[in-house]
């Protein structure tokens, strides 16, 4: 090495050493000829346009003819649009990024594709923006797939109906608004009345379980996605969650095309066999941006100046959530949209489409809100159209009339305002329905499983709860909850499965219940008489 050295130093090198360097020399030259012999030039045209005019997160451009509906185009800075208009003369071009470098008299470079997103499991657990560019700080998403946003629905013979139930975890909506994997159940009430709670609970109550939740933020501020995030992260759900924000600081265009971009990372899921939850919060600002385009890219308006294929814009996105067929993998993908009402105006515009266009929907009152009953879901408003059939067998059994009994309490509570004398019964009727009102009565981030529903619906329908305060409802309830899955041993399975239970078993999960609340309570629970449990049933549903 030193002798080496030395002849460098010197300039004179070895007759090995010159002997090495012509043959990398003659190496590198074979090689770099092979590159240029195996290079074919394309000769070929490319479209470029230039921009007209800028507006607020729109843009139009002239001179590039080929330029296809939907198509994404490339403006300086690498910012991106998506061909919106296409007039004679011009393009009209929504834009995803806000950036100076949009101006009048810019390039405009044709892609020749639509707009895609990353999709798979390199998702899961992360927050990305609807380019699927991640927000969370945590690198790159390693995604090796891309779907377009825009896909068509699955076609009739590829779907399935719709049997298998998605508990929420909240006893007011799994016992009388029942919703189904592959539903599409509607949450709509005015600002500040709980809708993103009840969506957020229903995610956390799928901890454990076989599937995947999306939640799409439309509009919503950077700071309550944050919590929500959060809460997922709290209840120990955001690892099988994908956040998708579209805050209101994004461009119109941005927000518009984010519930497409997350409907397409969940069906990847859902075509790949798994169950899907995706949250769109909210709709109404969906709407709104999709106006503001249409409005500044002189789309003629219509009612409340929204464009007249507003209820196209909703409809094929939620006709894309569905429960498909063995043959295709059989994963489903359900939605639950939120709306924004204004003074519990429901027809309005697009509350009306929503509710024309999903299959059931989720009434959140500001009345209800403001007397202390959370959730605030109002019975009356509030229906789901596959109903008990996305029951449980054993939950269907228990808690099938007790709508029409709830239903029939409230009349009689309207009837009792005016000071009527009631009969015995009737007060007895009475005070049971004021105790199902405060079962249905549930804290946030406290979902509760299948079993301990049952156990407390059985309990209150069946007279357990008539000797109870009101302010000790919820207490008995935690016993309940804490109880029966230790006390009803290979019962408690077979509920869990979803097997059918006999008039026996139904028998067996009261008196277990009857028992758990005497050992509780025995000043109120000792002198009751065994039919107390087991007789009054069917006269608290009538």
């Amino acid at each position: 090495m030193r002798k080496t050295q030395r002849q460098v130093s010197d300039g004179v090198f070895s007759s090995t050493a010159r002997a090495d360097m012509r043959s990398a020399v003659d190496w590198a030259f074979r090689r770099t000829a092979m590159a240029l012999d195996q290079h074919e030039v394309e000769i070929g045209l490319r479209e470029v346009g230039r921009v007209r005019s800028v507006g607020r997160g729109v843009a139009e451009i002239e001179g590039a003819p080929g330029v296809r509906s939907e198509e994404l185009l490339r403006f300086p800075g690498d910012a991106l649009g998506m061909a919106f208009n296409l007039d004679e003369d011009a393009v009209g071009v929504i834009l995803f990024d806000q950036t100076s470098r949009v101006e009048a008299g810019a390039e405009v470079h044709r892609t020749g594709r639509v707009l895609d997103v990353p999709v798979g499991n390199a998702l899961l657990g992360r927050v990305v923006d609807a380019m699927g560019r991640p927000l969370d700080g945590r690198g790159p998403v390693r995604a090796t797939d891309r779907l377009p946003v825009e896909r068509p629905a699955p076609g009739i013979m590829e779907r399935a109906p719709v049997t298998t139930p998605l508990q929420t975890g909240l006893k007011v909506i799994d016992a009388l608004f029942p919703i189904g994997r592959g539903q599409r159940e509607l949450i709509l009430g005015d600002r500040q009345t709980g809708k993103t709670a009840v969506a957020v609970d229903t995610i956390v109550n799928q901890r454990g379980t076989d599937m995947v939740a999306v939640y799409c933020a439309i509009g919503q501020r950077a700071s309550a996605v944050a919590r929500v995030v959060a809460e997922l992260e709290r209840g120990g759900v955001m690892e099988s969650c994908i956040v998708m924000m579209a805050s209101g600081e994004e461009t119109a265009g941005h927000r518009f095309i984010a519930p497409y971009a997350a409907t397409s990372m969940g069906e990847r899921l859902m075509e790949e066999g798994r169950d899907v939850l995706i949250v769109y919060d909210d709709l109404t600002h969906h709407a709104r941006a999709y106006r503001e385009l249409s409005l500044l890219l002189r789309r003629p308006p219509g009612r409340e100046a929204y464009p007249g294929d507003i209820f196209y814009v909703h409809s094929r996105l939620l006709e894309r959530s569905t429960h498909l067929r063995k043959e295709r993998g059989g994963g489903s993908l359900t939605a639950l949209p939120i709306v924004e009402t204004q003074a519990q105006n429901l027809a309005a515009y697009i509350p009306t489409n929503l509710i024309s266009i999903t299959d059931g929907q989720i009434y959140l009152s500001p009345l209800i809100f403001r007397q202390g009953f959370l959730p605030a879901v109002d019975v009356g408003l509030s229906v789901s159209r596959v109903g008990g059939k996305a029951q449980l067998p054993a939950y269907r059994a228990v808690t099938a009339d007790l709508r029409l009994s709830y239903a029939q309490f409230q009349e009689l509570e309207r009837f009792t305002r005016y000071g009527a004398r009631l009969e015995p019964e009737k007060q007895r009727t009475l005070e049971r329905g004021r105790r199902v009102r405060e079962v249905f009565k549930q804290f946030q981030y406290q979902p509760l499983d299948v079993l301990s529903q049952m156990g407390i619906f059985l309990s209150v329908t069946s007279g357990l709860f008539d000797a109870l305060p009101l302010v000790e409802i919820s207490a008995a309830e935690a016993v309940l909850s804490a109880g029966l899955p230790g006390e009803l041993g290979p019962l408690a399975g077979r509920i869990a499965e979803g097997s059918p239970l006999d008039e026996a078993d139904i028998d067996v999960v009261r008196e277990k219940a009857g028992g758990l609340l005497r050992s509780w309570r025995p000043d109120l629970y000792a002198q009751a008489p065994t039919s107390v449990t087991t007789g009054e049933h069917d006269s608290g549903n009538s």
